[in-house]
């Protein structure tokens, strides 16, 4: 199994303290939490894009080149990159550049996104949100693969024999699809032999685990083998102690900010009560054995074998936060390596075609 750490670069008070970081400190954090990341082991660092109140992750190739150029070995997600609002030219050249920046050391997760603010930023409406998330991506794809591109799409302007720059490290790139609720999403994933990744954060399990076997059953009927279908799934929350006892104190402030600010929304809570959710969401606090068991439960259902983290403290304090990231990776990490698989493919960049060479200067004559 493999191991993410996430960041939606959230920016808004503390849980527990009120206190809301300036700007630059909350991207300060973020840079940290990266390389702590790859200290620690992670496999994986992911940050997110939302273009609305209260997240600051409207640039996650910025913020991910950032953490390239202060790294050396861990993956570098994007959580998710929201086709359905870009121009996927666009998106495909600050990607490719910084697939070369990270020397291949970028994955990215796609979605159509949510939120009314940024639909309304970037004119899109619910009517046509996912067939803008399908276009964009079948376009993207498609220069990533090819030199040159000819295209008619709906949502932007034509393309014919286009190039795009710079080409490519990664032939291809592994782009991941992510779904909370929507059998759209789940069905692009399968329908082009991609892996899929479950949101997994804000229900029991119930619905989550319907929409992995919708995928797996798409993934059959489009022909692929069905050892190679991929799944990976998110969590509510984390932390560990050496007791459940201490863990679940210790995360109490935390839920119960969470909950007040969940409130102050006007949002009514999925989980009213802490016990709960450690009890039917997804989230992992407990002690080493009490997580090892819950992942186990939850891959029982998912088949997963890639798991993302929270990367942020979220109320804790720095030092607890640290302390519970490290008996992650040093007592519950190694039994799942052991005891779930990892995915059926390198976790390596992926250069299987070289790149083309320019084409020679005009001379004068």
């Amino acid at each position: 199994m493999r191991f993410l750490a996430i960041t939606l670069i959230v920016h808004a008070p503390d849980p527990v303290t009120g206190v809301r970081k300036s700007t630059r400190d909350r991207f300060r954090e973020v840079i940290d939490n990266a390389l702590l990341a790859e200290e620690l082991g992670f496999d994986g660092f992911g940050v997110g894009e939302h273009h609305e109140r209260p997240f600051l992750s409207s640039s996650p190739p910025v913020v991910l080149s950032h953490i390239a150029a202060l790294t050396s070995r861990i993956r570098l997600f994007t959580a998710v990159t929201t086709l359905s609002l870009l121009d996927p030219v666009r998106a495909y050249e600050d990607y490719a550049t910084l697939d070369h920046l990270s020397e291949g050391r970028l994955d990215l997760i796609i979605g159509k996104g949510n939120g009314t603010a940024q639909r309304e930023l970037f004119h899109v409406t619910p009517e046509d949100q996912w067939d803008r998330n399908a276009e964009g991506y079948e376009l993207f794809r498609r220069i990533w693969r090819q030199d040159k591109v000819t295209a008619s799409p709906r949502f932007r302007p034509g393309l014919t024999d286009a190039e795009v720059w710079p080409r490519p490290l990664q032939r291809p790139v592994r782009v991941w699809h992510g779904s909370a609720t929507s059998r759209e999403s789940v069905d692009l994933a399968a329908r082009y032999g991609d892996p899929l990744f479950s949101a997994n954060v804000t229900h029991p399990i119930e619905p989550y685990a319907a929409l992995i076997r919708h995928y797996r059953e798409r993934w059959e009927h489009y022909g692929h083998d069905p050892a190679r279908a991929v799944v990976g799934a998110g969590t509510a929350g984390y932390h560990a102690a050496r007791t459940s006892q201490e863990a679940v104190a210790a995360y109490r402030p935390v839920f119960e900010g969470h909950l007040a600010f969940q409130r102050s929304l006007g949002l009514e809570p999925v989980f009213a009560t802490l016990e709960d959710f450690v009890e039917r969401s997804s989230a992992l606090i407990g002690s080493p054995q009490q997580i090892v068991d819950k992942v186990h439960r939850y891959h029982e259902r998912f088949g997963h074998s890639v798991l993302h983290l929270q990367a942020d403290a979220s109320g804790l304090l720095p030092d607890r936060h640290r302390a519970s990231l490290e008996l992650f990776q040093s007592e519950i990490a190694p039994v799942l390596r052991r005891e779930i698989p990892d995915p059926p493919f390198p976790w390596a960049p992926v250069t299987t075609a070289p790149e083309p060479a320019p084409a020679p200067a005009p001379t004068d004559h």
